[in-house]
């Protein structure tokens, strides 16, 4: 039995971020969420603090639909740290002595810093040290930008999107958010690689697309290499390439992006682009089952149960299982095998997702 692969939605959304989705379900192939007519698919979202999630799986071990990428949440970036000055406002800031961090920046600031604009910019939008003034970030924001700071540029752009002190104006938006790719600004690319892919703020465009997917990942962001990825594997914008793919998920993974995790695991588990070695992809399965991914807890939930890759382990399978189960990835198929289960052993993995879950 092979288990399915994930499936994602592009969106572009300022809020929390997009995680990933796969879907799972026995030997049969199921059509993936419903996409706009010739749509391509993708996967995720890069964010700063808010913690990106995603796309949406399904139920049991079985091929999904292909992906599509989701727009990452405000990513507002911290200012870098290239000037000694600018070390002891960032300094404050990593330590979250934000109001130390806001005195510092105002009088770099006000001798006309960018990089402490940017960081005054930060501070408003986060509330960090500070009243949450959205206007008085934005204005922070563009002098910065003005004087050429791409991630001023970029956060500059993401305020324009969601509208956040003031209008919306996409247009704009995507004038900065291209103007930060072109300095390097990571999570500008991969942002703007969403927004092609959309094809409702740009025209759609995969190649373009692609190709600023590829500058994100090749910048070490792991939401862009985890979508460019998910363009490898299913040939969007790209020549299908499943070996690339799954060295991308692993860079991922490396990083610790949760949706990369399950993708990888359910690669590593069938020998999709690379080796089969279905232990590593049990273990990969456990952590990101631990780190809260649905998916992963549905996935495990069927290779315990069903002794595929491990030792079967019925009870900690159906423990898994109920605990999907509250985050909306039942399984008809595991609910009948659990019906099936003699009552203690019922009880047993009943009360232990009821301590993972603390409503014991």
């Amino acid at each position: 039995m092979k288990l399915p692969r994930i499936t994602m939605l592009a969106t572009l959304l300022l809020t929390a971020p997009a995680a990933a989705q796969l879907q799972i379900t026995p030997p049969v192939a199921t059509p993936g969420a419903p996409a706009e007519k010739q749509k391509p698919k993708a996967p995720p979202v890069a964010t700063k603090k808010e913690a990106a999630p995603a796309p949406k799986p399904s139920n049991s071990p079985k091929p999904a639909a292909s992906p599509k990428p989701a727009l990452p949440a405000t990513v507002i970036p911290a200012p870098a740290t290239d000037n000694p000055n600018v070390d002891l406002v960032f300094g404050a800031y990593q330590r979250g002595q934000y109001k130390t961090a806001f005195d510092l920046a105002t009088a770099r600031a006000q001798a006309g810093d960018p990089k402490a604009m940017t960081m005054l910019g930060e501070l408003y939008s986060n509330a960090m040290g500070v009243r949450r003034d959205y206007a008085k970030a934005l204005e922070w924001y563009k002098r910065a930008a003005d004087a050429g700071d791409r991630e001023a540029m970029f956060a500059l752009a993401m305020l324009r999107i969601s509208g956040r002190g003031g209008s919306v104006d996409k247009s704009e938006a995507v004038k900065l958010m291209a103007s930060a790719a072109k300095l390097g600004e990571p999570k500008a690319a991969y942002n703007l690689a969403l927004l092609y892919l959309d094809g409702q703020t740009l025209p759609q465009d995969v190649r373009r697309s692609a190709e600023l997917l590829r500058q994100a990942a090749d910048a070490g962001l792991p939401e862009a290499q985890y979508a460019l990825a998910t363009f490898y594997k299913e040939g969007t914008g790209v020549p299908k390439d499943p070996e690339r793919a799954v060295r991308l998920l692993q860079a991922a993974t490396l990083a610790d992006n949760v949706d990369a995790e399950v993708e990888y695991a359910i690669a590593m588990f069938n020998g999709t682009g690379t080796p089969k070695n279905q232990p590593a992809a049990v273990a990969l399965l456990r952590k990101a089952s631990r780190q809260g991914s649905a998916i992963a807890q549905n996935r495990l939930a069927w290779v315990l149960i069903n002794g595929m890759g491990a030792s079967a382990d019925k009870i900690e399978g159906f423990k898994w299982h109920l605990v999907a189960k509250t985050a909306g990835k039942g399984d008809p198929e595991l609910d009948k095998q659990l019906s099936d289960l003699p009552a203690e052993d019922r009880a047993k993995a009943e009360a232990a997702a009821k301590k993972w879950l603390g409503t014991k």
